[in-house]
């Protein structure tokens, strides 16, 4: 996957365009037959300061912490953002390339500086 956990992204479209942040969580694969349709769906991504949705928390018994309305970030789908480069800091596309020691490292296709 060209976006990976820890990496600073751009939203490139939607209400948050322009929005930059860090990934926090990567969802990726099948949706599964019995998955609970309010949790992300295959290909989305959640990023910091992307995406406030508010959320009204009832209590459940004791095991809830945060009661009433609460701030969270929801997914957003992974073609809504783009990589940004550390070098060149631009919303970037990422390309691949195989070094001499035959690891696969992430390029900018901008700057083709190796993106870690």
């Amino acid at each position: 996957m060209k976006i990976k956990k820890g990496d600073t992204v751009e939203v490139i479209s939607g209400n948050d365009k322009g929005t930059r942040g860090t990934v926090h969580r990567v969802t990726l694969g099948q949706l599964e037959k019995h998955a609970n349709p309010r949790e992300a769906t295959p290909d989305q991504i959640v990023v910091s300061g992307v995406n406030i949705v508010k959320k009204h928390q009832r209590r459940t018994g004791d095991v809830r912490t945060q009661v009433g309305i609460i701030e969270r970030e929801a997914p957003v789908h992974i073609s809504n953002v783009a990589l940004v480069c550390p070098h060149c800091d631009r919303a970037v596309r990422v390309g691949y390339q195989i070094q001499a020691d035959g690891t696969k490292v992430r390029i900018c296709k901008r700057c083709h500086e190796v993106i870690e």
